[in-house]
């Protein structure tokens, strides 16, 4: 079906011909095939990942596969704009699309962890267009008012994909083989069927015609945000490996820095044909938006890190099972992005579904950071299920305050600033998150088990061939313990194993308090800062 006798622009920003309900999900039809597929990337390699490392004898890097992936993604989203604003949508989401396919491909050969890795940063180069792309020609194709509806298919679809991906990777992973290829290879390779679907469906849907605006390229600003970038991205990942005070760091702290000052001097240079436009960040709905991006991905991303830990260290479950746990997130974050969606659409206000949004997420984390070793899952449940109604609430609303003001003619960068700060905040988020579980989850432990030994059953338990077994390698001479790998507590005692839950479960409520804190701090600023604004319905 094609949209080029509906769709007519006139001069530069003026707004396209509206296109009919049917016309639109027709369009969403084939983006959210794309935007799947690098969702369900995200999650489909993080429940393997032990299981890929250990095939390729690079347990101590494994951190890399995730880390490269996160650096070439991030790098690419705000290029991806610029890109699409001069080229147009659909061969700039096709040229993604094929990138990621490689990479794929690539992935599934590799014969090493580092093949692993450089192939990973392959597939980021794709998979950082798959997603700004999709909504921002849903930006293009709607109103204002309406895009919230829309986008917030896109949340559907991120909800389908954190279940799907876990069940996938650990069916995969379970497998030693299929067909005579090792079976986690097929985490990546099944992407190259999608990946051709996804170029098909869009090929066919995506015809209205493009405005091509006159930009420069700016070279400099992707060189320049790449050294600032990738020294604390890498730092990020590998600071709790290195220490936040190591040589190492304190290196790329500085160099970071200086590659984002040297940015900010070249974006300022580059006027409106720099990668992340400096003027945009005079329009005050943008200004806010990207600042809450980035606040929100924090709690948000973190929390979606840290919560399968509790679900897989403290309560025992397999990451297929853990995936099944978190049906309440997606049916939660459904309904209520169908429902907020149809709601903005209608009345074209949105603060209140905002700030209520992230009120809701504080509330979720607030509820995880009251879960013990011994708490009901119910309690988990009902944690999940604010979560996926603030999600549901406020990433829709979120991106359409962001989208509100901006010119259609820089759509495509500006879409690409709100990504790349949102996965930004992701990515210090989850690094944060983590290396706060894992900074005092040892010291924990280590005080539980000191009071345990008073108990002479418990040592009489830790004597026992089996358990004594599975400590080999945890406890150290000193009385310390070594939590590089978590498998021994599938095989202790469940007595034996309680201080470790216990030390486990008080470091992940520290974690979740302050996952709450942040989350209130982006409701207060969305309370406080974001203006009572009615979107446009032309």
């Amino acid at each position: 079906m094609t949209f080029s006798d509906t769709r007519r622009q006139g001069a530069a920003g003026d707004a396209p011909a509206r296109l009919s309900h049917r016309q639109i999900t027709t369009v969403m039809s084939g983006l959210a095939l794309s935007m799947f597929l690098g969702a369900l990337d995200q999650t489909v390699v993080s429940s393997a990942l032990r299981t890929i490392a250990d095939d390729l004898h690079g347990l101590a890097a494994q951190a890399w596969v995730t880390t490269a992936y996160l650096i070439t993604a991030t790098l690419a989203t705000p290029l991806y704009g610029k890109l699409s604003d001069i080229h147009g949508r659909r061969p700039v989401y096709l040229v993604a699309i094929a990138l990621f396919t490689v990479g794929s491909l690539l992935c599934g050969a590799a014969g090493s962890i580092h093949e692993l890795a450089a192939f990973r940063a392959v597939q980021g180069l794709g998979g950082g267009g798959l997603i700004s792309l999709a909504m921002t020609i849903v930006a293009d194709i709607t109103t204002p008012r309406e895009r919230g509806r829309y986008q917030g298919y896109f949340m559907a679809v991120f909800g389908g994909a954190s279940i799907v991906g876990p069940l996938v990777g650990g069916a995969f992973a379970d497998r030693a083989t299929l067909l005579g290829v090792d079976g986690w290879r097929w985490i990546f390779l099944i992407n190259v069927p999608l990946a051709a679907a996804a170029a098909v469906a869009l090929v066919r849907v995506l015809r209205f015609p493009h405005q091509r605006v006159r930009h420069r390229l700016d070279y400099l600003g992707v060189l320049t945000l790449a050294v600032g970038l990738v020294p604390l991205l890498t730092v990020a990942e590998q600071g709790r490996t290195w220490g936040w005070s190591s040589p190492q760091a304190l290196l790329a702290y500085a160099i970071g820095a200086v590659g984002l000052a040297a940015f900010v001097v070249v974006e300022r240079r580059m006027g409106e044909a720099a990668l992340l436009p400096i003027h945009l960040f005079h329009i005050r709905t943008f200004r806010i938006g990207v600042g809450l991006n980035f606040v929100a991905g924090i709690g948000m991303f973190g929390a979606m890190t840290t919560l399968p830990l509790y679900l897989q260290l403290i309560r025992g479950m397999s990451p297929m099972a853990a995936g099944m746990a978190t049906l309440p997130t997606v049916a939660a974050n459904l309904v209520v992005t169908l429902l907020v969606g149809r709601l903005v659409s209608r009345t074209g206000r949105f603060k209140i579904y905002l700030v209520s949004g992230f009120g809701s997420l504080a509330a979720a984390l607030l509820v995880f950071a009251t879960l013990g070793v011994d708490s009901p899952l119910w309690q988990a449940m009902l944690g999940m299920a604010l979560m996926g109604a603030g999600l549901g609430a406020s990433m829709q609303t979120l991106t359409a305050l962001s989208q509100s003001e901006i010119p259609r003619t820089e759509m495509g960068a500006a879409t690409a600033s709100v990504n790349f700060f949102r996965s930004n905040g992701g990515t210090v988020g989850t690094a944060a998150f983590l290396s706060l579980l894992f900074a005092t989850a040892a010291g924990r432990i280590t005080d539980r088990l000191t009071t345990a030994r008073h108990d002479p059953a418990f040592r009489h338990l830790l004597s026992q061939p089996d358990n004594a077994h599975a400590l080999m390698g945890v406890l150290r001479p000193g009385g310390g313990v070594n939590l590089e790998d978590s498998a021994f507590l599938r095989a202790l005692d469940p007595g034996a194993a309680l201080p470790f839950l216990e030390g486990y479960a008080a470091s992940l409520r520290l974690v979740f308090l302050t996952g709450a804190a942040v989350m209130l701090a982006a409701f207060l600023i969305a309370a406080w800062r974001v203006p009572k604004l009615t979107l446009s319905g032309e």
